[in-house]
């Protein structure tokens, strides 16, 4: 059994006021809620708020971003110790906004993800392909790289922490979500390709979100997959009853080990 993982990537919006105002009114809706983890990754500036509100829940606190070092003249980073020592819990990593504005790199994200699991952080990374390689028949070549790059020097012994996040570029905001069938076969490709990094151990145990204009209308259909642990939401993450939703529709289903 891989338990199902709900994410809310809240991008550049809500003041700390904002999100606490959020979770008062969040908190209680899915408060016995147990078949399922929460997670919420709110704004740089936020973070601490959230943490403080989401103490003693069912519900972590997530970083968007990180820096890979601990320390050093960087300005405007944060390093994994300073998240590590606000208690937070996860990081997000190599999310396709980070990787198109920030110029974030594949090597960037490895030596990232290495950094989260030396300080304890539950890293979530994302990978996913652009429409334009999606229709040049390169899915499968982008999502085999990116998990290969993403994974260099991690020892199996290590990986239990990581979660996945499949997030095909071409369906993020934009209002298209990719067919079921399609994220399943995406999320085969990733679960094989860790297989082949980490063991098939690893990989029957690593947890494939889907992330791209996921809401409370598809998220039944969309978990109906096996391969389908969970999503990380966007935009239908920013309203606490668009995401109770979410949540409520997201039954928990027998997560199949596909190699």
């Amino acid at each position: 059994m891989r338990k199902p993982v709900i994410a809310a990537n809240w991008k550049m919006y809500k003041t700390p006021t904002e999100s606490v105002a959020f979770l008062h009114e969040f908190l209680p809706l899915v408060k016995a809620c147990c078949d399922l983890e929460i997670a919420i990754y709110p704004t740089m500036s936020s973070l601490a708020s959230v943490i403080e509100a989401v103490k003693g829940t069912n519900v972590s606190a997530g970083a968007q971003t990180m820096h890979w070092l601990n320390e050093g003249p960087y300005t405007g980073q944060t390093s994994p110790t300073m998240l590590a020592s606000i208690n937070c819990d996860h990081v997000l990593l190599g999310h396709s906004e980070r990787r198109i504005y920030a110029h974030e790199t594949d090597d960037m994200v490895n030596w990232k993800l290495k950094a989260a699991l030396a300080q304890g952080l539950v890293p979530m990374v994302c990978v996913g392909e652009t429409a334009e390689k999606r229709d040049s028949g390169l899915t499968e070549a982008v999502l085999r790289w990116q998990i290969s790059c993403a994974l260099n020097s991690i020892r199996p012994q290590d990986a239990a922490p990581i979660i996945i996040a499949y997030e095909p570029v071409w369906a993020i905001g934009t209002g298209s979500v990719a067919r079921p069938d399609q994220i399943a076969d995406a999320h085969r490709i990733i679960r094989r390709e860790i297989a082949g990094r980490l063991g098939k151990h690893a990989a029957s145990e690593m947890r494939i979100l889907y992330g791209g204009s996921v809401k409370p209308e598809n998220i039944a259909r969309l978990m109906a997959e096996p391969e389908i642990d969970g999503a990380l939401v966007g935009g239908a993450s920013l309203d606490p009853h668009s995401l109770a939703s979410i949540i409520e529709n997201a039954l928990p289903v027998k997560r199949a080990i596909s190699l």
